[in-house]
């Protein structure tokens, strides 16, 4: 992407944003969101209806189009031949053929704008009995959009939250409803200059733009359905799913499956293929308890044409299981932290709990044993989770976390710098788990080498910036530098081109053996040692002359600054 289409964005960005948090005001951010993100969706879906009808009139009236052309000569008139025309142009299955939501005409963006400036009960159109249907409120017209778009479209069915329960009035929903109008998403336009943007992308963007305001918004209830781009980012980098089946049981509103579908795209070039036939061998699965956070991961996807089963509902991923034959080749998730209330007495002999039955007060090794339940042979996986699971002994987990290294199942630790998270100042850290280290090709063609008896811990706890007074966040410089060490581990210098080094105070290979002597803590920090300290060329002699010196000094100061202080205590009839 370039600096005039970043800029661009930005610009969109902060315009939306000012819109939608005008109705902070009337309510919470944890409400807002749905009508915010349930107008994103409209506007996208109606955007994406009329870019397909726009080249299906261009390819109905192109002779040479055997397939569509519409010959002129079979009607008497103009006025027959264009009545003909916009008939066609209403047929699903053109929009079907194409991967394009069904947009009826009550749902279209350019029907909402026009019927909400009315006044409330003006007659909008007439039902199939003939009946006139007239203007509720606006927030009826648009959950009537919803309605409408769920009825012709199965995979919306039941994933588009409606907004008259939020009881918002008209006037600022029709602000709103002008500011997305404002904007051109399927041909921009940027200061004169025509923009190599789709519609999904800038819209996708934008859903994602929102969503993590809101989770900043909702601070620590903001957590459960966003994870930091970042972050993100830098799992999906690690894992690298070019193809195969990527699964995330914990998924709030779907980032790792967004940015996979990213990772496609932006490394096409260096890898020789079509990103859009590339995507055609990535197949996603999801869960969710949350019923409105599954609807947003829903939309969240569909916005973007990424084809998802998300199973049948949302659903507690240990108690109803609902991809319970899956085995994925790519599993990453972002867990609530120490998740205590998970617990049921149904849970006890489950076969998922291979390495030991996870404590009742804490879910780290029970997230981490489901996923592991679900990986395929020869697949990968990475998890978030607090740093306590690297070391914790408490009920048990002590010896899960044991058996997992003596069964060679863990490739690399990642310890986390705080402030990464809008919900928590728990540190944190990335578990990257496999089950077969033998070497050769992985499920996403990718070379790798015999790593049996390895493990690689990398501390990053020093990388990244304050994005400001609160938040931090990796820059790409650091994403590359901690995908690029593990890799260079991974697959060894014939397969990457680089040698991997161990680096003092930031990365080191250990064995399993090493690990036993650490009492199975994996901690990178006990690992990876302390930085090197840079030689300034200063001869030894000549600079511990200069800091005695020095501390003689200061210890001149503390003694004069002493007995200072001693006279005017002295002088205030105390003495010390």
């Amino acid at each position: 992407m370039n600096t005039t289409e970043q800029q661009f964005l930005k610009e969109l960005d902060d315009k939306l944003w000012k819109a939608a948090d005008k109705l902070r005001s009337n309510l919470d951010a944890a409400n807002y969101k749905h009508i915010v993100l349930g107008l994103i969706f409209l506007k996208y879906v109606s955007d994406a209806f009329e870019a397909r009808q726009d080249e299906l009139r261009e390819l109905f009236q192109t002779e040479s189009d055997d397939l569509y052309h519409l010959p002129r000569e079979d009607y008497d008139n103009d006025a027959e031949y264009q009545a003909a025309l916009e008939e066609e142009l209403e047929v699903l299955d053109y929009y079907r053929e194409a991967n394009v939501f069904w947009v009826p005409r009550a749902a279209r963006w350019s029907t909402l704008k026009e019927k909400a400036a009315l006044p409330i009960g003006s007659v909008l159109w007439q039902d199939v009995q003939g009946k006139d249907v007239k203007l509720r409120s606006v927030s009826w017209l648009i959950d009537n959009a919803l309605d409408e778009i769920e009825k012709s479209n199965e995979k919306l069915k039941g994933i588009l939250n409606r907004i008259s329960q939020y009881q918002l009035d008209n006037d600022k929903l029709i602000g709103l409803i002008n500011s997305f109008s404002d904007t051109s998403f399927s041909k921009p336009v940027y200061q004169g200059q025509k923009l190599d943007l789709r519609s999904k992308d800038i819209l996708g963007h934008v859903y994602e733009y929102f969503l993590g305001q809101f989770a900043l918004a909702e601070g620590k209830q903001g957590g459960q359905y966003y994870t930091p781009k970042s972050i993100v980012t830098l799992i999906v980098e690690m894992l690298e799913p070019y193809r195969g089946r990527v699964y995330d049981p914990a998924m709030g509103s779907g980032g790792f499956f967004v940015s996979s579908d990213r990772f496609i795209e932006e490394h096409a070039s260096e890898q020789h293929y079509d990103p859009v036939e590339q995507k055609k061998h990535i197949s996603v699965y999801g869960q969710e308890s949350n019923p409105t956070t599954w609807k947003l991961a829903a939309m969240n996807l569909a916005i973007r044409g990424i084809d998802f089963n998300f199973g049948k509902k949302n659903a507690d991923t240990f108690l109803d299981d609902q991809h319970p034959d899956l085995r994925a080749d790519f599993v990453m998730a972002n867990p609530p932290f120490n998740f205590k209330d998970w617990w049921h007495e149904s849970l006890a002999e489950d076969a998922r709990w291979k390495y030991g039955t996870p404590p009742q007060g804490n879910a780290n090794f029970a997230w981490l044993q489901h996923m592991l339940h679900h990986l395929a042979p020869a697949g990968s996986m990475a998890l978030l989770l607090a740093n306590g699971s690297m070391s914790s002994n408490t009920s048990g987990e002590g010896d899960i976390r044991r058996r997992l290294v003596e069964d060679d199942l863990i490739e690399c630790m990642v310890a986390l710098p705080g402030q990464l998270f809008t919900n928590t100042q728990i540190p944190a850290c990335i578990w990257l788990l496999t089950k077969d280290k033998s070497g050769g090709l992985s499920p996403n063609k990718v070379k790798k080498r015999a790593r049996r008896g390895e493990v690689l811990f990398i501390d990053a706890r020093q990388l990244g910036y304050m994005k400001d007074r609160v938040l931090r966040d990796f820059t790409t410089e650091d994403i590359r530098k901690i995908s690029d060490t593990f890799h260079s581990w991974q697959r060894g210098e014939e397969h990457f081109g680089t040698a991997y080094e161990d680096v003092p105070g930031f990365c080191k290979a250990a064995t399993l053996e090493e690990i036993k002597k650490h009492d199975f803590v994996l901690t990178p920090g006990r690992y990876v040692g302390a930085p090197e300290l840079e030689d300034d060329g200063e001869p030894f002699a000549e600079k511990m002359a200069r800091l005695t010196t020095q501390l003689k000094a200061q210890f001149e100061e503390s003694d004069r600054l002493e007995a200072e202080i001693k006279r005017n205590l002295r002088g205030l009839g105390y003495e010390c």
